[in-house]
């Protein structure tokens, strides 16, 4: 009996030391070709559709805000999948993913998780942007559970400020990097449908915009998105640079020229506005943070939220169906 229960506290052991332990360069022997195909079809990707770098980058934080970055948002179980989640309108890339997957399928069955595959997409489409690259630490293995009820409180266009940073602080975030992974707005487009209630029901405030949107700026966005017009159509969540990652997306911020609700509101925030404000002070460019260094910091951390590893999860054959 008393070897029995050793054995028994120390597999406890071993998984639980597991949990959250990735580490760069983890298939360097067991599928040393996985960041090279996955380089190669999320350049394809974008080539053929620029706008992917920003949904590929999307679709790593839906899926590490639910359940942690597992790859949950990948399967399809029916209706009550997680990817059909409101939360999760307009998320796609799936795709992608799969293509990635059923290459390394090829080339080594059974050992990459489509959850790495998702956080090195994200990595690629960044580059792909002109962003910055970075070591992506791998070993998550794909989780068992995809329930369109577990996304019930990610972040909504239209949360208050205090709400956003609450969600945030739940995850294990900081006021620091709700700022920074808001700038992943800096690429992408939105949809008139996340615009109607800031431009035509603004609430507090009685209705009406929002007033902190730039006078300069509110007859842009209403010719783009009129009342009672195509809710589908789409506009740059960075204005003048959303194909492009840089730091424009904050100075839009700061001006009154932010596209969405929630961006606006960093700079409403004593804490977030000192965030942003801290990267466009006299000595920034030399000597005060780097926005770029900053964002991959708080990327990397976000990925590595709720990660199962070593007796965890499943290795998925393909990401859209559990084993």
């Amino acid at each position: 009996m008393v070897p029995f229960v050793l054995s028994l506290l120390f597999l406890s052991f071993l998984m639980g030391s597991s949990e959250g332990q990735l580490q760069v360069d983890f298939y360097s022997n067991t599928c040393p070709q996985v960041e090279s195909v996955v380089k190669d079809v999320v350049r394809d990707a974008v080539l053929s559709e620029p706008n992917m770098a920003a949904v590929l980058l999307r679709l790593h934080f839906h899926d590490c805000y639910v359940e942690g970055c597992d790859g949950s948002i990948l399967i399809e179980n029916g209706p009550q999948s997680e990817k059909h989640a409101f939360g999760h309108q307009g998320v796609r890339g799936f795709e992608v993913i799969e293509r990635a997957k059923a290459q390394l399928e090829e080339s080594c069955p059974g050992v990459v998780s489509c959850a790495d595959i998702v956080a090195l997409a994200a990595r690629d489409a960044i580059v792909m942007a002109n962003g910055p690259s970075y070591q992506v630490p791998t070993g998550r293995r794909d989780g068992l559970v995809s329930n369109l009820s577990l996304a019930d409180d990610m972040p909504d266009v239209s949360d208050s400020i205090q709400l956003l940073k609450t969600k945030f602080l739940n995850k294990g975030l900081t006021v620091k990097d709700l700022v920074l992974l808001s700038g992943a707005h800096t690429i992408g487009t939105t949809a008139c449908f996340f615009m109607s209630r800031r431009l035509y029901n603004f609430f507090p405030g009685g209705g009406g915009s929002d007033p902190d949107i730039s006078p300069n700026f509110l007859p842009q966005l209403k010719a783009r998105c009129p009342q009672n017009g195509d809710i589908n159509v789409r506009l740059g969540i960075d204005e003048g640079s959303e194909q492009k990652f840089d730091i424009n997306i904050l100075k839009n911020i700061r001006e009154g020229f932010a596209v969405l609700e929630s961006d606006a509101r960093l700079n409403d925030d004593l804490a977030t506005k000192d965030v942003i404000d801290s990267y466009f002070s006299p000595f920034a460019p030399m000597f005060g943070p780097s926005f770029e260094a900053d964002f991959v910091e708080s990327l990397v951390k976000m990925g590595q939220i709720g990660v199962k590893t070593g007796f965890l999860g499943e290795i998925r054959r393909v990401c859209s169906t559990f084993n």
